[in-house]
């Protein structure tokens, strides 16, 4: 039977090999020489398809900007009867397909990969950069041809010319691919099969400790004191939900708690129109570059034009879109980029900029006075909706809350069966609801029964006592119900408790 040996030719050179070597060459240094030229050759191609495949995501993110662009432009043709300005149509659509996009920066390279490029360009200035060469041809053909349908041709060249990179590199990408393949190196290697089996004891159950006993004292606590003015029930549209945000968190921060950071009040307070003061700022202060940033000087346009402040209002705005603008166009070279074409003469730039702040603006002052006038037409609104709210009417008593253990301690059947039961209630509670019982403070428990509505917090307060929560069995006067508005209408005139001689 002749054996095939076909299927180790693809092993390259080792160690062991059985080689002939003239007799004036060490045949164990020939073999490391050789070893170290195979290596180099193999972590030289894995280099290069890495680069490929980097180039090949960066050129397809440029290629459906182009598309992008050539869509846009496509869709204000119809402009040019107008007399619109060819230029201006240009800037326009591109900014308009820069806006489109979400990402303006390409994926960061793999290790190793362009890494002697300090300034690695984002998808604007690519963009800007292809739209410069394309009007640099136009100029230079001197062509009669309308302007705009030479630069959209110019456009279609470029994208045609990346198109047959992207070919071109697909090609090269293959042949490296095969010839890594072609070799048998330990990368290759994989584990077929793996099984393994732990076999566990019966684990000790921790024996259990008494449960300590707590005394409960009778308290008297109010619900919704009826000091307060009488609101109007009107419907916020909160839920439990609410319940999980911690206020003063960041980790819970929502749109409601959103406000300008220092540095971006600072940056407010810079005049609109001093281009080169805010270059400067930009420059020093990269990290402004944020949406949270923008949100929040919104956010501080918002409440100026509440406040009576429309000057500041706008000026917000203004500085607020701006760092908008500066962030989608990418970076630092994005910054420039934007400060170069607002100040150019009569450019479209500076117009679509003046027209967004105007638009933006409008909407917020148009907001604000319809809040200003809810407010004056319902002030007792303005106060705030009807809430339920926990409080001791002596100032000497204390109201305890317990919070059931995780894992019931008590011998007693009944009492473990009691702790389990009131656990599975607490468990039902929103995290926030939870996060307050744990405190043991009565004050954080009702900032969390206020972002809720009467009926939620009614039936939470209706658990607490189910669970045994609040060390209040009896003497707790709802102060909401026509009974609890009795008793309390007879404290204040006896200036007694119930009960009391």
């Amino acid at each position: 039977m002749v054996i095939n040996y076909s299927k180790w030719d693809a092993l390259e050179l080792s160690d062991d090999s059985d080689i002939e070597v003239h007799p004036n060459v060490d045949k164990k240094s020939f073999i490391r020489a050789k070893q170290a030229q195979i290596h180099q050759e193999r972590d030289h191609r894995r280099h290069q398809i890495k680069t490929l495949k980097y180039e090949r995501i960066i050129n397809d993110g440029l290629t459906e900007r182009i598309e992008r662009l050539l869509t846009a432009l496509k869709s204000h043709k119809s402009k040019l009867a107008d007399g619109a300005n060819e230029d201006q149509l240009v800037f326009q659509a591109m900014m308009e397909s820069m806006l489109d996009m979400k990402e303006n920066a390409p994926p960061p390279p793999p290790e190793g990969v362009h890494e002697h490029i300090k300034d690695k360009p984002t998808y604007p200035q690519m963009m800007a950069s292809m739209v410069d060469i394309v009007k640099k041809e136009i100029d230079a053909s001197k062509s009669t041809d309308s302007r705009y349908d030479q630069f959209i041709a110019g456009l279609h060249k470029e994208k045609e010319r990346v198109e047959d990179l992207q070919k071109q590199l697909l090609a090269k990408l293959a042949e490296l691919e095969k010839e890594d393949k072609r070799h048998i190196t330990s990368d290759d290697i994989k584990e077929g099969f793996s099984h393994s089996s732990v076999m566990k004891g019966d684990q000790k159950k921790p024996a259990s400790t008494p449960s300590s006993s707590t005394s409960k004292t009778e308290t008297v606590e109010l619900l919704n004191a009826p000091k307060r003015p009488e609101a109007t029930r009107t419907d916020t549209g909160d839920s439990g939900a609410d319940a999980d945000i911690e206020e003063g968190t960041a980790a819970h921060d929502d749109e409601d708690n959103v406000e300008a950071s220092p540095l971006a009040k600072k940056f407010a307070a810079i005049k609109a129109g001093d281009w080169y003061a805010c270059l400067q700022f930009l420059m020093q202060h990269s990290e402004i570059l944020k949406e949270s940033e923008t949100d929040g000087l919104l956010v501080e346009a918002f409440n100026s034009e509440l406040d009576g402040k429309p000057k500041h209002a706008k000026q917000c705005v203004h500085q607020g879109l701006l760092l908008q603008y500066c962030r989608q166009l990418g970076g630092r070279q994005g910054v420039e980029l934007f400060f170069k074409r607002i100040q150019s003469k009569d450019h479209q730039a500076s117009k679509m900029f003046n027209d967004d702040v105007d638009s933006t603006y409008h909407r917020i002052r148009t907001r604000a006075a319809e809040i200003l006038k809810e407010r004056a037409e319902n002030p007792a609104g303005a106060e705030g909706v009807e809430q339920i709210q926990l409080h001791a009417v002596d100032p000497g008593t204390t109201i305890n809350i317990q919070v059931p253990p995780e894992k019931s301690t008590a011998e007693d059947p009944q009492e473990r069966e009691i702790e389990i039961m009131a656990r599975g209630i607490f468990e039902t509670f929103p995290p926030g609801l939870q996060r307050a019982l744990e405190t043991g403070k009565l004050d954080e428990i009702n900032k969390v029964l206020a972002k809720m509505s009467v009926e939620e917090a009614e039936e939470v307060v209706e658990k607490l006592g189910e669970g045994g929560m609040l060390s209040v069995e009896q003497g707790v006067i709802d102060a909401t119900t026509e009974e609890g508005q009795k008793t309390f209408e007879e404290i204040e005139r006896s200036r007694k408790m119930p009960g009391q001689e």
